[in-house]
């Protein structure tokens, strides 16, 4: 080739102006392949190696490569362990790490709900403020830092046990409903509780506006709350049941978790008075009816004292051997009836006596009874007008009944204790 081809050498055998040029243009690509090649030459001509070392480069004075980076010390631990898929779930959720201390730790459920948590003062644990939930699944996420500040992390899922033998609470009053004065908060357990304690620290009732409420146990079935005098008009009552996971017995835990809201609506309170037979309604600090009664006979007196009305029949069916009471009476459509007791105390209509004992005589089994007509649509009767006037929730007061006071427990009358002796009955 000759020199103006720009690849051949000028005389004298040195390059020519155009063929340094060349030269200096194809270079590039040669050293980025060289760049690339992993297998090419080293400066001496000798094999050379790619790595991760690559980055640190080769020391001043023909050292070997760096070695890797460093791996942190910090071993972190979590309890209930990683895959666990019956873990307890009456044990709070521990993260510990050794060498090192604990950065961040979060615990979630399914839903991404966070198990709330407190760091040791050390930085070596971390313990979650509550047990996990029954029948959940959890992961872990936790970091730490050794003392060089080289950072560990670790990740679990675990699930817990779900409770073999349960118990849950039947509530009254319904959720959304308006009732009474006097209603109680009144919780009756599937299952007899041993641990009154706990299970009573699981519930709490409060009103708006605010007012000291309590618990008390009648049984190791039953829970009942109230304040120490009847509820004022309008106040707002929330019960909060969180019994899931409470051991009520021994192997034996609750399963809700909810809360239930109900509205004190008017105020209205009636007082029966067998002396005189009369029913004398008060409605909103005003006295707005009163009536002609009946009450039980010098042999079936009725109870005495304050009874809540727990349940409204517009006709229901009365059988006498239904309360002990042989074949006296079955009357299959007595008109307006509420019930006062569990042992089968009514305020009700009554059709078949004649109309002279009402405000006359008493002569029922034991139940307090007003004027009413068959069939309970004569809204011209008592018995009518003081049922629709009434709801679920209203005091009856029953005086001069000649005989006892009728037992707190006995229907939702615990109005008949007094407070201190109501307060005795809380377990905590």
């Amino acid at each position: 080739m000759t020199a103006r081809d720009g690849q051949g050498l000028a005389s004298g055998g040195s390059w020519s102006r155009r063929g340094v040029l060349a030269g200096l243009i194809g270079a590039p690509v040669l050293l980025l392949a060289a760049c690339n090649d992993t297998k090419g030459t080293d400066a001496n001509g000798s094999g050379g190696s790619g790595g991760s070392g690559g980055a640190s480069g080769t020391p001043a004075g023909g050292g070997s490569a760096s070695s890797s980076p460093k791996t942190s010390v910090a071993v972190i631990t979590v309890t209930p362990a990683d895959g666990a898929a019956a873990a307890s779930f009456s044990e709070p959720v521990k993260v510990t790490v050794s060498n090192g201390t604990l950065g961040t730790v979060k615990v979630t459920d399914s839903t991404g709900k966070e198990l709330a948590g407190q760091l040791a003062a050390d930085g070596t644990g971390w313990t979650s403020a509550t047990a996990p939930a029954s029948g959940t699944k959890y992961t872990v996420a936790a970091t730490a830092l050794d003392k060089d500040k080289l950072e560990a992390d670790a990740n679990a899922t675990f699930t817990t046990a779900t409770p073999a033998n349960t118990f849950v609470g039947y509530f009254t009053p319904e959720d959304g409903s308006v009732v009474g004065v006097g209603m109680p908060v009144s919780i009756n357990f599937s299952k007899p509780v041993t641990d009154k304690k706990a299970v009573q620290q699981a519930i709490t009732v409060i009103a708006e506006p605010g007012v000291e409420i309590v618990g008390h146990w009648f049984s190791s079935t039953r829970l009942d709350f109230r304040p120490q005098e009847y509820w004022a008009k309008g106040t707002q009552v929330t019960l909060k049941l969180r019994l899931k996971d409470v051991e009520g017995a021994k192997g034996v835990y609750g399963t809700q978790s909810k809360d239930v809201r109900f509205t004190i609506g008017r105020a209205q309170t009636s007082v029966a008075d067998l002396a005189t037979k009369k029913l004398t309604v008060t409605t909103d600090g005003q006295v707005s009816a009163v009536y002609k009664i009946s009450g039980g006979a010098p042999d079936h007196r009725t109870w005495g004292g304050k009874m809540v009305i727990s349940e409204q029949f517009q006709q229901t069916r009365m059988n006498s051997q239904t309360v002990n009471l042989g074949s006296e009476y079955d009357i299959a459509d007595v008109p307006h009836a509420q019930r006062l007791t569990t042992s089968g105390t009514f305020i009700h209509g009554n059709y078949w006596s004649s109309p002279s004992i009402f405000g006359g005589q008493n002569t029922s089994h034991g139940c307090i009874g007003l004027r009413d007509a068959q069939g309970a649509q004569d809204g011209s009767t008592d018995g009518y007008k003081f049922y629709k006037s009434s709801m679920i929730g209203d005091v009856v007061e029953v005086a001069n009944s000649g005989d006892k006071t009728v037992a707190p427990d006995n229907g939702l009358n615990g109005w008949n204790l007094g407070w201190a002796e109501w307060k005795a009955g809380s377990a905590i």
